[in-house]
């Protein structure tokens, strides 16, 4: 069966519009010129470059200048005559109100063009052909604009700015100050001044580049001089100089030496000017100088040296009170460090009348001092000791010794020197030539008879328990020193003391609380010498033994000499015979039933020889037998 399908909907059927005919007309014109375009596309670069061929790409410039077109010579004569910065431009150097306007060719600054010119012909000209198109394209559509090749000469710049410098720059002064003769010369100090070199060249290499004006200021370092002004310390050497200088004595005494005056040119001669450093800094100090002025101080010293002393004293048995015999004195002497710190310090003040720095010391028993407050209330010991067949020299020299030591005081706990207390014994003191003991025989000499005081101290030292220090006995026994007020006594052997001032001394210690108050007589008719020892006594007591003259020798014979001065039949003996012998003498010293002093005293005594001197042509010289007994002398 055979059957039909009728559709109930319409059937659409597309019909695509007529393309009308221009449009087709226009569609081969494009191919067309697509395919020209893509013929001739290879041939524009040979034909650009052949149109640029030995000329610089279009839209190539240098600073600014365009030289798109021309070649290199054309292009290095536009820009000679364009770029005239190092001509026309202006570096402007300012220290303070001072200004020094320099162009940049001053300064070392000037174009290259050359190479600028070849680096605007090379745009477009280098690297593959890709970077060549690229760059010419660039070229042509943006423009290319190169940096010129500029050239800095450092040296030409630091030239410029050294002949700144020199009128910038000022050397450190010193302040001075000096003497022309009495007049002061004064100059004052200068601040240093000095330019910052290297940062002046770093702001110009920093500002040419930029191919503008603009201003460098210098930068100064100052150095100030360690002295800047001296004409404060000048006007003090002016006031020094402005009169003399007078130096005095205070509290002037006669016979004292000054004053002294130094007139302005010897002033000026003592003046110093030296450099010192303060609180306030360094300056110069104008003062005197001290070496030349503690020369003179010192020179003069001795003038004023003066020990203290104790008046002296006797103690009147009845009233139990001190009298004064001497008055005491008042101890000075010249402070040599002391003057010359004042002297120096007043003068700078710009003083002209000085004093000397004379400071006293007061002695410490004065004449007003008394007995109770020494503690001298007694005659605690005495000794007298005899000279009897001394002639009148010996005597003269026992009374002058003596006295030296009639109302001294010795301190408690001190140390008594006789030497020292004795003094220079000599014909100028009113001493006399007498024998005395020199070396290996006796010779006259002067001070003949001052050890019979030695040994009369020793003694009443040695009895009055006394600590002894330095004590030296003769060479020999002396006669002297063994008699008694009835003859002789051996036992007394090995009790002398001999002084030789100042090699030679007898010293004892007071080792009581109380001072010791010495008194001295001498009794010429009697021939004694009597020594006193006045103070308290704490209750000592003295026991001694001694051994008496043992291992005796006997004198060598007598010898003789001639001597030329004596007369034909004259003899006449210089030196006595005497034993020689040992001594050994002991002291115990109680107190309270306590020993606080056990001491032994040896002695060795030489064998004398006799010995005479006789006149040249004298006989029968006598050969007398050696004499054993002690010699008298000296």
């Amino acid at each position: 069966m055979r059957s039909s399908y009728t559709p109930t909907q319409p059937v659409y059927v597309y019909h695509p519009p007529a393309v009308p005919r221009w449009w087709a007309r226009a569609l081969i014109a494009f191919a067309i010129g697509l395919l020209l375009f893509a013929l001739l596309l290879p041939l524009l670069p040979a034909y650009f470059n052949n149109k640029y061929a030995g000329r610089i790409y279009p839209g190539v410039s240098v600073g600014g200048i365009d030289l798109s077109g021309l070649r290199p010579e054309q292009a290095m004569t536009l820009l000679a005559q364009k770029m005239d910065y190092p001509e026309r431009g202006r570096v402007v150097f300012t220290e303070g109100a001072n200004t020094w306007i320099a162009k940049p060719g001053d300064v070392g600054l000037y174009f290259d063009f050359e190479p600028s010119v070849q680096t605007a012909y090379q745009v477009g000209r280098k690297g593959s052909i890709l970077s060549r198109l690229s760059n010419q394209y660039q070229a042509w559509r943006d423009g290319i604009d190169l940096t010129p090749w500029l050239v800095y000469d450092e040296a030409k710049a630091r030239d410029y700015l050294k002949a700144i410098i020199t009128q910038i720059e000022k050397p450190v002064i010193e302040a001075s100050l000096t003497m022309d003769g009495i007049n002061v010369v004064v100059n004052s100090g200068q601040v240093g001044q000095s330019v910052d070199l290297p940062a002046a060249l770093m702001q110009l290499q920093a500002q040419l580049p930029t191919l503008t004006d603009g201003i460098i200021p210098l930068t100064v370092h100052e150095t100030s001089p360690v002295i800047l002004d001296a004409s404060a310390q000048a006007e003090i050497a002016r006031k020094i100089l402005s009169a003399p200088l007078v130096i005095s004595v205070p509290n002037s005494e006669p016979g004292d030496p000054g004053p002294w005056t130094f007139d302005q040119k010897t002033l000026a001669s003592m003046l110093t000017i030296e450099k010192v450093n303060a609180a306030d800094g360094t300056r110069y100090q104008v003062s005197i100088n001290s070496t030349n002025l503690r020369a003179f101080l010192e020179g003069i010293a001795p003038n004023f040296l003066r020990y203290p002393q104790n008046a002296r004293f006797t103690f009147n048995d009845d009233t139990r009170q001190l009298e004064v015999i001497q008055h005491a004195v008042t101890g000075r002497n010249l402070d040599v460090d002391a003057s010359l710190q004042s002297i120096v310090d007043k003068v700078s003040a710009g003083e002209h009348n000085l004093s000397l720095v004379i400071p006293q010391t007061q002695p410490e028993a004065p004449d007003d001092i008394t007995a109770e407050k020494l503690g001298i209330t007694e005659n605690v010991v005495s000794y007298t000791s005899y000279f009897r067949g001394s002639g009148a020299e010996r005597i003269q020299n026992i009374k002058i010794a003596s006295a030296q030591f009639h109302g001294l005081l010795v301190a408690p706990g001190a140390t008594f020197s006789m030497a020292s207390a004795l003094g220079d014994v000599s014909l100028d003191n009113g001493y006399a030539e007498a024998l005395i003991i020199f070396g290996d025989r006796t010779i006259k000499g002067v001070g003949g008879g001052v050890c019979q005081v030695s040994t009369t101290l020793f003694r009443t030292v040695f009895f009055g328990g006394y600590p002894v220090g330095e004590r030296y006995a003769h060479a020999y026994r002396v006669g002297y020193y063994e008699q008694t007020a009835n003859g002789y006594d051996q036992s007394l052997a090995g009790l002398d003391a001999t002084v030789f001032a100042p090699v030679v001394d007898f010293t004892f210690t007071n080792d009581t609380p109380y001072w010791l108050l010495m008194e001295t007589y001498v009794s010429a008719s009697n021939g004694t010498l009597t020594w006193k020892f006045y103070s308290t006594s704490d209750g000592r007591s003295v026991e001694w033994q001694t051994s008496g003259p043992l291992n005796i020798v006997k004198p060598p014979e007598p010898s003789y000499e001639e001597n030329p001065e004596l007369s034909q039949g004259t003899i006449k003996q210089v030196d006595w015979a005497a034993d020689g012998s040992d001594v050994r003498v002991t002291r115990t010293v109680w107190r309270d039933g306590n020993v606080i002093t056990d001491d032994v005293f040896t002695t060795h005594y030489l064998p004398w020889q006799a010995k005479y001197q006789y006149g040249p042509g004298t006989e029968g010289i006598p050969t007398p037998e050696p004499d054993a007994t002690p010699t008298p002398e000296p």
